[in-house]
């Protein structure tokens, strides 16, 4: 299994949102082809027919913050975007 099929059934799960890193969640949201603009600290992706504008911060630790991670996570299901990351690799 790739690393981002891993991730995502990781995240899908919803059993470790506290232990993902900022990294890997920003690596996620780019695979999935979201647009990144960076102002300071802030990360922000949006991505087209996506209504929702993603913003995540690390955490002192580099880890992402569980509530953003939820949020991910819903985007994900609602948009049925994991579909994307199994398509692509086949």
């Amino acid at each position: 299994m790739s690393k981002i099929k891993k991730l995502i059934e990781k995240i899908l799960l919803g059993n470790s949102d506290k232990n993902i890193s900022f990294d890997e969640l920003r690596f996620l949201l780019l695979k999935l082809g979201f647009n990144e603009r960076i102002n300071g600290s802030h990360h922000i992706f949006t991505k087209n027919n996506i209504m929702e504008i993603i913003n995540i911060q690390p955490t002192n630790d580099n880890k992402a913050k569980p509530y953003q991670v939820k949020q991910i996570r819903e985007i994900i299901i609602n948009y049925k975007l994991f579909i994307q990351i199994v398509k692509t690799d086949e």
